[in-house]
């Protein structure tokens, strides 16, 4: 079955999506935008209840790469091409998941989400006025990838922490952190046509005014 996109958008109408690349503030801006707009919350992963239960390796390999581990420090240890590779794959093989599990959420709240499906679907399924793009340099989403408490990204530190050589592990890692958010990946975020906000490297707490301008942008 193929469902074409002008229905998708249509049952996808009280969907507002934020994406954009690492430490950009997406998932601070998500649950914050949430709060004070009374909006259904799906965060990071929010499909991963019921994909993790659902994929198959013939039919999403990318997702079942974590099945297959016998060693968690093949994870942070392949190549950082193969690793850029996998996170996009996820991303493309996830989107189906994450368009499911929102056509299934009440249609009578609005729903914020913290999304990766890929920028060009988003313009197929979706509107200017309901996706935002938060971006951050370069620097910021590969060098302080790991400065947050979630426990996932606390899970993959340590377990470079606890591999053999951590430092050339680490340097491998922050390799494929640095093609997930390379200049030609940010350059199609910026180039979108979608509303988009750059998150400074200056140090300020600019939360509440980047929620009122999102806000903004939505119509809240």
């Amino acid at each position: 079955m193929k469902i074409e996109n002008n229905i998708l958008k249509h049952y996808l109408r009280n969907v507002y999506f934020i994406t954009g690349t690492a430490y950009a503030g997406k998932s601070t801006t998500v649950k914050m935008l949430s709060e004070k707009f009374g909006m259904i919350l799906c965060g990071e992963n929010y499909h991963s209840a019921i994909s993790d239960i659902v994929a198959t390796p013939e039919l999403q390999p990318d997702i079942c790469y974590l099945k297959t581990l016998t060693d968690w420090r093949e994870f942070v240890m392949r190549s950082p091409e193969e690793y850029a590779r996998w996170v996009h794959g996820v991303a493309r093989e996830a989107a189906e998941f994450e368009v499911a599990e929102l056509i299934s959420m009440p249609k009578d709240k609005k729903i914020i989400v913290d999304t990766n499906i890929p920028i060009g679907i988003l313009k197929e399924i979706s509107d200017y006025n309901r996706v935002a793009v938060m971006l951050s340099p370069q620097s910021m989403s590969v060098e302080r990838f790991f400065e947050r408490s979630d426990p996932e990204k606390q899970f993959i530190l340590k377990l470079i922490e606890d591999c053999e050589h951590p430092e050339i592990v680490m340097e491998n890692y922050r390799r494929g952190l640095a093609l997930i958010n390379s200049p030609k990946n940010y350059d199609e975020l910026a180039s979108s046509g979608f509303f988009t906000i750059l998150r400074e490297d200056d140090g300020k707490d600019t939360r509440e005014e980047v929620c009122e301008k999102i806000a903004r942008h939505f119509g809240l």
